[in-house]
């Protein structure tokens, strides 16, 4: 039986720089990093529990609902909450979208298949879309112009991890985050992902859901320019294109025997083509906000 009884004790050690997205790169302006890493590393604490092999699902909810109340002050004080609590405070902002993500890993401790790609979205609502709420809200973006395309986008950031990763999770957690209905169209079984190599019914699949999310990085593609921080603008524009990138490439790599991730250098020139694509269009950037507010009325 585990003797793991607080989220410090089932931390993992990873960081914000062994994401495989930009966390607070120095793009952003640094009154907000400090408060962007509150908030990372507090997700990063409630993700640790849901993935912590040594926890019973109902351990991990207990460690779970302790982190939300500590952060809401319904209960003692804990360490990994404290300093996005304090950042909370500072800026009169609520611990919504923090208290959603700890649902997701709620999810995570409990539930290990997706049935299809609407339950797999609804995942995302949770587990992806308000980190980048957070951040928008940070900078004091409007909400009914930025919350959309920026959903999109962290829906598609979530689901090219997962699949990125579908080998691991399936080996080290039992999690599949493929749905069901994908798998039964190309003839695939979660077995496959098991295998070193995808067989080409699993190859099919991952090539589904890979376009799927080039669908949704286009409907997110007008985000850097409806911001009005540039920093923020930029540093978006960078993860959309890295995004759209690794995407790409999961149409045509097995991810159970190829590495989709960038290399430093591809990382570094991908982002730097974004920024000078964003940058270049910033000039016009007015007119795609007018469009904006205009759909939103009509």
């Amino acid at each position: 039986m585990s003797t793991l009884d607080s989220a410090t004790a089932a931390r993992s050690g990873k960081g914000h720089r062994d994401e495989n997205f930009p966390v607070a790169s120095h793009l952003i302006h640094p009154r907000h990093r400090g408060a962007i890493l509150a908030f990372y590393n507090f997700v990063r604490a409630g993700d640790d529990v849901a993935d912590h092999a040594e926890l019973s699902p109902e351990r991990k909810i207990e460690i779970l609902d302790r982190l939300a109340d500590s952060l809401t002050g319904a209960g003692p004080s804990d360490p990994e909450a404290e300093p996005l609590k304090r950042e909370l405070a500072a800026r009169t902002l609520p611990p919504r979208h923090a208290l959603e993500l700890l649902d997701a890993f709620r999810m995570d401790a409990s539930k290990s298949r997706y049935a299809d790609w609407d339950e797999l979205i609804h995942y995302c609502r949770y587990s992806a879309m308000p980190v980048g709420r957070f951040v928008l809200d940070i900078h004091g973006e409007d909400p009914t112009r930025v919350w959309g395309p920026s959903d999109a986008i962290c829906a598609a950031l979530q689901i090219i991890n997962h699949l990125q990763d579908c080998g691991k999770d399936f080996a080290g957690l039992d999690r599949v985050y493929i749905p069901q209905d994908a798998l039964d169209r190309h003839g695939a079984s979660v077995a496959m992902l098991g295998e070193a190599e995808a067989p080409p019914q699993l190859r099919a699949v991952i090539r589904e859901l890979a376009r799927k999310c080039l669908t949704l990085l286009d409907e997110g593609a007008v985000l850097p320019d409806l911001i009005d921080d540039l920093r923020l603008s930029l540093e978006i524009a960078a993860i959309h294109r890295l995004a759209v990138v690794l995407a790409q490439g999961l149409t045509e790599r097995d991810p159970l025997s190829e590495n989709v991730h960038h290399g430093k250098a591809a990382f570094a020139l991908t982002a730097l083509g974004g920024v000078a694509a964003t940058l270049a269009r910033r000039p016009f950037r007015g007119r795609t906000v007018r469009a904006a507010a205009q759909g939103s009325r009509s």
